[in-house]
């Protein structure tokens, strides 16, 4: 069951619902075509010993699938060892229901009810909940029934997860079998009130399982998220860094399971994810209310992570409603960031990093003649911006260049945590610095790195011009292009493998290769320049 070609095949003879598919033998890029013809677009192309969303590839147009599939045999083959692949029917509008089943050694297998895996990004999950909203009883208990009949198929032992896709109309179809405990099992040990890690340990000693199907009962409602090391803004690379700071939250409701700790170094031969989220209430509603709370409680400074992108999706109306399906994520949520550009950072945030970076360079607000008014060129993402500070007795004035002004004190501060005062407002702030020229700040519903500049670097970094640099540590995977190749803007250049992902790095404008820095298989440190690209006179 962890190969999905052979999985398809005994689902065949155990009379579960399948995706019509193509899992032949063939590796031959014209039988695929001529498959993918067959099954109709889109398709979906899938690592067969695959999982996590890697080695998977979505293909609406026939003259793409070619690439495609190179490009998903690479990523199978760097992160399960093997490159071989299998294609689906695309399900439009689906939603991504899975069944927890658990088997003993003496034949007796039981569901312990469902997950509604819906909201994901690159075929990754990112929200999972149990019960999933919106589930009918008799639908429950036929994919219940169903994901039975696939474990003793194969005559499993221990604790699985057999996922479905689920159309609009309630049909279902299988999609593959985790042959593990998952990601979002704490969802499960939530609501059913066990203990699935000690069920395995008992199952694997020999004994017979705990309950019986009748007894299972699911109470109340969880919801998890997945708190990932990523630049969001820059396309959700995958980050390395080290943790200046972290904080989980504690409360009613309220569990977290997380391997990480104030001073560690993450780096890019793991998976960037960095801790689970799990809250618990009496009703959906209440279990989204504390996970809100919980994930604003959340302080993770030293890298980028998804904190405020998951906040987004919690406040997100169809999710609110349980209606996500697979695809809203990719075709609703992110164009509607993409046509806001980058989140516009807060006036006050912007004020505070003004004050706490000038001070990294003993810049004070007296001298004998009175007192001082000192500049700041502050950096974030792609917006700089300048600033002048001032000091009044223990209160600071920020202006920038359009003379918006804003009045801060700090009323205390404990190691990174700070109480400021904000034009008559207070505010909890974490803050951290990186060297002395980067800052990281957290007030609950933001997250920002800010770095100090001089002067004279932002007239060099205009006259960069369009160098592709690397947007994180990783080994080059691949490279498409040549020096003197013209290329359009959008066009891939390099492929970047960090974190068990591939990144593929395309052209921010077009013109000509004028120079590239790197070679296959060379391992990057992020910012270092890997292509450039000159304007095209011609």
């Amino acid at each position: 069951m962890g190969n999905k070609t052979v999985a398809r095949q005994h689902m065949v003879n155990a009379a579960v619902p399948l995706v019509p598919g193509y899992d032949g033998d063939s590796t031959d890029d014209s039988v695929l075509q001529k498959e993918a013809v067959r099954i109709g677009y889109p398709v979906m192309v899938k690592a067969a010993a695959g999982g996590g969303g890697r080695g998977i590839r979505l293909v609406r147009d026939a003259a793409k699938l070619v690439d495609e599939i190179a490009s998903a045999r690479g990523e199978a083959l760097s992160s399960f060892g093997s490159d071989e692949l299998l294609l689906e029917k695309c399900v439009e509008q689906a939603r991504h229901i899975e069944i927890q089943v658990f088997a003993d050694q003496m034949g007796n297998t039981i569901y312990l009810g469902e997950r509604d895996c819906s909201m994901q990004r690159r075929n990754q999950k990112v929200i999972e909940e149990s019960p999933a909203p919106q589930m009918e009883d008799a639908l429950r208990q036929k994919m219940g029934v169903a994901a039975v009949q696939a474990a003793k198929a194969v005559n499993y032992v221990g604790a699985g997860t057999v996922e479905f896709l689920v159309t609009q109309s309630n049909e279902f179809y299988f999609l593959e079998m985790n042959t593990r405990l998952q990601v979002e099992h704490p969802v499960t040990e939530t609501v059913t009130g066990l203990d699935l890690v000690e069920w395995q340990l008992r199952v694997a000693a020999g004994e017979a399982l705990p309950l019986q199907q009748s007894e299972i009962k699911l109470t109340g409602h969880a919801i998890e998220v997945r708190l990932y090391a990523e630049d969001c803004d820059a396309g959700f690379v995958p980050q390395t860094g080290t943790i200046l700071e972290w904080t989980p939250p504690i409360g009613d409701g309220v569990r977290v399971d997380e391997g990480i700790a104030r001073g560690q170094h993450i780096s890019p031969h793991y998976d960037s994810m960095l801790a689970k989220l799990i809250t618990y209430g009496k009703t959906r509603q209440e279990a989204l209310r504390r996970l809100k709370r919980a994930l604003t409680d959340t302080v993770l400074l030293g890298l980028p992570s998804n904190k405020q992108f998951l906040l987004t999706l919690l406040d997100d109306p169809v999710f609110i409603k349980g209606k996500s399906t697979t695809r809203h994520i990719e075709e609703n949520i992110l164009p509607q960031q993409e046509a806001s550009n980058v989140q516009a950072i807060s006036a006050k945030n912007w004020a505070l990093a003004a004050v706490l970076l000038s001070r990294t360079d003993g810049a004070s607000g007296w001298r004998s003649t009175g007192g001082l008014r000192w500049p700041v060129r502050l950096n974030q993402g792609v917006e700089t911006r300048d600033f002048f500070v001032s000091q009044d007795a223990v209160r600071f004035i920020v202006e920038d260049d359009a003379s918006n002004r804003v009045t801060l004190t700090v009323l205390n501060q404990t190691n990174s945590q700070m109480l400021v005062l904000m034009d008559d407002t207070q505010h909890e702030v974490y803050a951290a610095f990186a060297e002395e020229q980067t800052l990281y700040l957290d007030n609950g519903s933001e997250t920002v790195a800010f770095q100090k500049l001089s002067f004279s670097e932002k007239q060099a970094e205009e006259e960069i011009g369009a160098n592709l640099v690397a947007p994180m540590s990783g080994r080059i995977a691949d490279i498409k292009v040549s020096v003197g190749q013209t290329v359009a803007k959008g066009d891939l250049l390099v492929v970047l493998e960090s974190m068990k992902m591939f990144q593929e790095l395309t052209a921010a404008q077009a013109g000509v290769v004028s120079e590239i820095y790197v070679t296959k298989d060379n391992q990057m440190e992020v910012a270092v320049p890997l292509v450039d690209i000159e304007e095209d006179e011609e």
